[in-house]
Order: structure tokens, then sequence, then C-alpha cells
């Protein structure tokens, strides 16, 4: 990655947790090498902080363990103040594409529990509609992935496996795969070509994030900085 995007997300990220997050909040906590920024901001900014906080992946809970920063599993009663999190794509709705870290799940759960869901991201993630720079991940059920692998290249994607650095099937924290999306077009209507994947069985939940942020920070390498909320106030 280069060194300028790097600089901007690690920006990006400590501006969102100076301006957004403070002791006492209950976090869900993203995942990413943005997300991973955060972790490491909160944990400088806040030594002694207490937080209730959740992880979206082992990956996150790791970091934030190594970090002192207390993680605990998730409940059936939980409700998070913040969700700190990056993203692989934004639109100028703000919608976007997210599990390039193959979270989405739990990333798309823990957004649905949290108050306030804020994205941290350098400006090349900066799109005019999704699909037109990342793939779609989508998390399926391994015995059904043959199928879907048909089924979603006769709706006009391009589907790839996503595969590990042993080359075998990239695998969930959730034992599960993922198929990497590439659109004919890009997406200018994100919820109903999500809907329209969700709908094939043996799909767990697509990396297509309509309506869940509720502000984006963009870090610049020059240490500037823009918040950019949605047009109109709406989760889905």
């Amino acid at each position: 990655m280069p060194e300028d995007l790097e600089r901007a997300k690690g920006v990006a990220a400590r501006h969102a947790v100076e301006h957004h997050v403070r002791p006492g909040l209950r976090l869900a906590l993203g995942t990413g090498s943005t997300a991973a920024q955060a972790v490491r901001a909160i944990a400088e900014r806040f030594p002694d902080g207490k937080f209730d906080c959740v992880a979206s992946s082992r990956a996150t809970e790791e970091l934030a363990r190594e970090l002192r920063i207390p993680v605990r599993p998730l409940r059936g009663d939980d409700r998070f103040d913040l969700m700190l999190d990056g993203a692989d794509e934004v639109s100028p709705a703000l919608d976007m594409t997210k599990g390039g870290g193959g979270a989405l799940f739990r990333e798309k759960l823990l957004a649905h529990l949290s108050g306030s869901v804020v994205i941290m991201v350098d400006p090349s993630k900066l799109v005019g509609a999704l699909g037109e720079r990342a793939s779609i991940p989508v998390e399926v059920v391994p015995f059904g992935r043959s199928i879907l692998e048909r089924e979603l290249a006769a709706e006009g994607y391009r589907v790839r496996l996503r595969v590990g650095p042993d080359g075998r099937p990239f695998i969930t924290d959730n034992e599960n795969e993922v198929l990497d999306l590439s659109p004919r077009e890009p997406i200018h209507d994100p919820a109903a070509a999500a809907e329209a994947i969700r709908r094939h069985t043996g799909v767990v939940e697509t990396g297509i994030f309509a309506g869940l942020a509720s502000l984006v920070v963009v870090g610049f390498p020059d240490g500037r900085i823009e918040e950019r909320r949605p047009p109109v106030a709406r989760r889905t």
C-alpha cells in the first residue's frame, strides 16, 4: 500500500477516535487496516479507558487484547453506542462496499446494533457508484458454493472464489467461504442489488452496506479531514 494512503488512514482513524470516542462507551470494533489503526488510537488516547467492546473478527479481538482493550463475546441483548470501521468503497450517498477482510457478516450485524456507525477511509475509497473499484464480497455456505457461483454468474456477475495465501478457499470466522462479485456496470441501487443477491439460498450476507453509515471520516495524507454525512438519515 502506498505510504501516503496509509498515512491518510491513520489521519482518519485518529480523528474519529479523538472526536467521537469517550470512556464508558459500548463500542463495536470493525475489521481491516483502518479499523486496526482506530484500535491502536483508542489504546494510545485512553490507556486507562473503560470500554465495553465487541470485535467483528478474531483478528481485531486479538489486537485489542494485545493493547489491553477489553473485548467480550456478543450477547443477545447487545446494543452499541458507536461502531468504528473502514470500507472498501464509499458512494456519494455513503453506501459502502465492505468485506475485503472477510468479516462482512459480523460487521453488518454489529452495524445494525449500533446507534452510530463511523466509517474511516482514505480518499482512494471514494467512488461515484459501488462496484467501480472493488468487488462485492458475498459470504456463502461452502456446501452450496458451486451452485451459487453458477447462479450469480447467470445474473451477469464475474464470480471469483476468494483464496488464502495457501491457495485454498479463504474461510471466514464463521467457517464459510467468500465469493467476490464484479458487476458488469457500477451499482446504482445498492439496496436492491443486495436484496437480489441475498435471495439465493446459501448466501449468508453481502458486502453491500446500504444506509448504515452515520458519518464517513475521510483522511488525507497532508493531515486534512473531511466529515461526510448521508443526505438523509436512513438505516436499512
